[in-house]
């Protein structure tokens, strides 16, 4: 028993940090530009694509690097030939052309790499267990990308909240004229915003290619489940979307491994559940609870954990 919670949570905790790779990226955009990105996703996706097929010529550090930089700079584009078009017109026309431009890179991923499912390996130095808990394993791999997660994370509360750069992208946020008269290029700023955020997505996509399975579908499975997390951490805040990437991704890795039922839950709370709901495993509903827990979260504090400010329209 003790050995199953060790390694769970030690899964659950890697889970939980690459889910806050992605919604990190999604949180900035947010925070900074007040852009719901829809297409956060499908930038992921194209991050682990090309990282793929950089690998194939220099290998995996190759891809790690220059991958997130080449998303980055396609985000960079976007926004400053198409986001930033839009934007007078407000959240809805934004929100409609991220989620046109989610689309369209589906689409062209599937134009370019086709169909099927892409390889990708795990570095041999990083390949194999580090240490052994209990009796079980745990992949030097999950520690490299734990490790990775919170080097983000250092490297993110650093630029935002004690370098200069982090002071004039937050003063642009709330008194743009003002940081303009300072002699500052607050397109530019935001332009920057929307590519660092790109590039993190793009990063997450990299490492967790060698873990799941690159293909076209990859964006659509990742995608509700982010938003999960930013609405339950709170929208805007990074804080709450750590906090939230692993909450869910704890939850989901012990509801993996419960062999409890869900007649047997509802049996000790004096509840009776139909014989078709009785006979579910707790396992067998870990895809629903984020969702579920989306809902109670939304009825009991509609802005999150740490959510404070919303934005206009």
């Amino acid at each position: 028993m003790l050995q199953w919670l060790c390694v769970s949570l030690l899964n659950g905790v890697s889970v939980g940090l690459l889910l806050f790779m992605l919604s990190a990226g999604l949180t900035l955009i947010f925070s900074m530009l007040g852009v719901l990105n829809f297409a956060q996703a499908s930038f992921y996706m194209l991050g682990a694509y090309v990282g793929q097929a950089l690998a194939a010529y220099g290998g995996f550090w190759f891809a790690l690097i220059l991958s997130p930089l080449a998303v980055g700079i396609a985000g960079a584009l976007f926004e400053r030939l198409l986001l930033r078009r839009v934007h007078a017109r407000g959240a809805l026309a934004e929100m409609l052309l991220t989620f046109g431009a989610a689309i369209v890179i589906g689409e062209g991923v599937k134009l370019v790499w086709g169909l099927g499912p892409l390889p990708a390996s795990i570095p041999p130095v990083l390949d194999g267990p580090l240490f052994t808990l209990y009796g079980a394993s745990f992949a030097r791999y999950r520690v490299f990308m734990m490790t990775v997660a919170v080097l983000m994370l250092g490297a993110l509360w650093l630029s935002l909240r004690v370098s200069k750069t982090g002071l004039v992208v937050r003063a642009a946020l709330t008194h743009p004229a003002t940081v303009e008269t300072l002699g500052h290029d607050v397109p530019r700023v935001f332009t920057m915003v929307f590519a660092v955020g790109t590039a993190l997505a793009a990063l997450g996509g990299v490492i967790a290619a060698p873990l799941a399975v690159i293909e076209p579908a990859m964006a659509d499975a990742m995608g509700p489940i982010v938003f999960v997390v930013v609405v339950i951490g709170g929208l805007g805040s990074l804080g709450g979307a750590l906090v939230a990437s692993l909450l869910i991704g704890c939850v989901q890795t012990f509801a993996v491994g419960a062999s409890v039922s869900a007649g047997g839950i509802a049996a000790s709370l004096g509840v009776t559940l139909p014989p078709a709901w009785s006979a579910l495993t707790v396992a067998q509903l870990s895809p629903v609870l984020p969702y579920l827990m989306l809902v109670a979260m939304l009825a009991a504090r509609p802005r999150g954990l740490f959510g404070e400010r919303t934005h206009d329209a």
